[in-house]
């Protein structure tokens, strides 16, 4: 049996990261933790490229896009979404992920679901750094063995 495998080897991706502004005192954090690992796990400053977009619903299209360039080997989508009164949340969260989902599907490229999705504020907070470990730095590390993984295929 032969298994594929990848290494956690930054050096020569090309990684582009889109950011939701909306909740932006987390996703930003989000980003800080992403950038952070891209960089411990050897990819270059200039290889990593940043779009910032309004809210979670913007990311599939501008992953999409910027995955359909052809000049990234990963994309990272981050964005938090908080459940509120209302039911917008649901959409928010189902439109977001079945889009990411669709634009790595559809381009080949390895999109990262970096959204996160709570019931309160305090969730989101431990999932940016505080107690869960941050949830971008994790969609970093995914974007590195996923590139390299499909690049051995």
């Amino acid at each position: 049996m032969n298994v594929i495998q990848g290494s956690m080897n930054g050096e020569n991706l090309k990684i582009a990261i889109v950011t939701s502004e909306f909740n932006g005192f987390i996703t930003e954090q989000l980003l800080k933790g992403a950038e952070h690992t891209l960089l411990k796990y050897g990819v270059t400053a200039s290889n990593i490229d940043s779009l910032h977009v309004p809210g979670a619903f913007e990311l599939p299209l501008a992953a999409k896009k910027l995955a359909e360039t052809g000049r990234y080997d990963s994309v990272i989508t981050l964005g938090c979404v908080i459940r509120g009164a209302t039911s917008h949340y649901d959409y928010v969260c189902a439109e977001a992920a079945k889009g990411i989902s669709n634009a790595s599907i559809t381009t080949g490229i390895p999109v990262i679901f970096g959204v996160i999705t709570t019931e309160n504020i305090e969730q989101a907070i431990d999932r940016a750094g505080v107690k869960v470990g941050n949830k971008g730095s994790e969609a970093a590390i995914t974007a590195i063995e996923m590139a390299n993984k499909l690049k051995n295929i």
